[in-house]
């Protein structure tokens, strides 16, 4: 009876750790956004928030694990857009020549910006934070320069005005956690 009585306390607590786990892991998203939101005015903090939120492992992640969690965001969403701009550019006509070219600029920024993740991956994992810095700063480079390429026509229209906005907020976040945790451990 005694045995059973443990067991079943033993299992009414483990619901409660895991929920103190993952408010313990939102709160530290939250105030991690919060933070950036703040000092950053690239950083959306509901968009910073639902990103990391969303991220499998992010609940009961450190923030070095946020830091990781946010450079394979970066990832994912720079292999999806290139995987985008590719779809763009077949189904564009050859009656659309500049926005082909735009596209076509757009699809070698984005071919070039995916090893720059995997590098700035490694050297995050590495805290070599001024190498990783640099890497997801081209990124946003090439976020911005591929939307600006969409500018220079006039009456054309970035079909990846969200993607590349995403693509340089998902940066801004990785480089803002890259700096709390430098500022945080010395």
């Amino acid at each position: 009876m005694k045995a059973s009585l443990n067991l079943i306390s033993l299992t009414s607590m483990i619901p409660l750790v895991v929920m103190i786990q993952i408010t313990s892991g939102e709160s530290l998203i939250n105030s991690t956004c919060l933070d950036s939101a703040r000092d950053d005015p690239n950083i959306d903090y509901a968009f910073c928030t639902s990103s990391l939120q969303a991220a499998p492992g992010s609940h009961c992640a450190t923030l070095q694990g946020l830091g990781i969690i946010s450079i394979t965001l970066l990832q994912s969403n720079i292999t999806d857009t290139r995987c985008s701009i590719k779809h763009l550019i077949r189904n564009s006509t050859s009656e659309e020549p500049y926005l082909r070219r735009c596209l076509s600029d757009c699809l070698e920024l984005f071919s070039d910006a995916i090893p720059s993740a995997i590098e700035a991956m490694r050297d995050f994992t590495l805290k070599r934070f001024e190498d990783a810095n640099v890497k997801i700063s081209s990124i946003m480079d090439a976020a911005t320069t591929c939307e600006d390429g969409f500018k220079e026509s006039r009456g054309l229209v970035s079909p990846l005005t969200i993607r590349n906005h995403h693509t340089f907020e998902l940066s801004a976040i990785a480089l803002s956690l890259m700096h709390i945790i430098q500022t945080r451990t010395g």
